[in-house]
């Protein structure tokens, strides 16, 4: 049995850690094609980015493995696989109850990481990515890691959901993580820019948090950011692609022509 759960940890470690490299990658990929230049200088940063994030994965998976084992063997959890098991209602529901516990919980340390001790222990390793990019989003000090670790493994004992539905949950909180760092907006303007963005939170929400630190917390929703009075609206990249020009043109070879890419921001 101690041998089943330890091997469990390990696949769930593998597959966190390879999702993590392939929706990164790619979006990392993306970013050079949509603003060539814009991580330019940044390797350092991001072999620092992947190997905090990969040490991520194991403490996200250890867990996960855990909990999926005792699912399949011993029947723990809420997770069900038979749709007509709830309500068809309550599929959705499900969904946005776990989207909404996430950021709540993600709000509440996020902000308690902010403060100045656990700042400096924890959290600054995370905003040690200036600017962040498409590999930091789980680029975490292993403190912080442990308090994301916990939430899904706890909900699924908490709050029946459908295994289908989990994995949605699992899909948007990987490929948000992603995206709030990109540093440009792959989702339509309509999407942040109208009434829609002044609840959902997408890259130009998150990039003013790490520009000011002290706002803009949430990962999902602005829920908790304007209930508590920490939210400052959206920003733009402007000053972060302006950076990347320069480090761009200070490189060897730079120049108009290499920086070109980056004129006309998203926001």
């Amino acid at each position: 049995m101690v041998l089943a759960i330890l091997l469990s940890a390990l696949a769930m470690t593998l597959i966190v850690g390879v999702r993590y490299l392939i929706v990164s990658g790619g979006f990392a990929w993306a970013t050079r094609v949509r603003h060539p230049g814009l991580y330019a200088g940044l390797d350092r940063q991001m072999r620092r980015e992947i190997g905090w994030s990969l040490a991520s994965a194991a403490i996200y998976g250890v867990p996960a493995g855990i909990v999926a084992w005792g699912w399949r063997n011993l029947g723990w959890t809420l997770i069900y696989t038979d749709v007509s098991a709830y309500p068809i209602w309550w599929l959705p529901l499900s969904i946005l109850l776990y989207l909404f516990a996430h950021d709540s919980w993600f709000y509440w340390t996020h902000r308690w990481m902010h403060r100045p001790r656990l700042f400096r222990i924890a959290h600054a390793v995370h905003h040690d990515s200036r600017p962040p990019t498409a590999w930091a989003a789980m680029s975490f000090h292993p403190i912080e890691a442990l308090t994301g670790a916990v939430v899904i493994p706890t909900l699924v004992f908490l709050i029946p959901i459908q295994v289908g539905a989990l994995g949605f949950v699992l899909g948007i909180m990987t490929v948000m993580g992603v995206t709030n760092h990109m540093g440009w907006e792959v989702f339509p303007r309509v999407m942040w820019r109208g009434p829609l963005g002044n609840w959902l939170i997408t890259a130009s929400h998150h990039q003013r948090h790490h520009e000011h630190y002290g706002c803009n917390y949430g990962l999902y929703f602005r829920f908790w950011d304007r209930v508590c009075g920490t939210d400052r609206g959206i920003g733009d990249f402007t000053r972060a692609h302006g950076r990347a020009a320069a480090r761009v043109g200070a490189a060897p070879g730079g120049g108009a022509a290499a920086s070109g890419g980056l004129a006309g921001g998203d926001a």
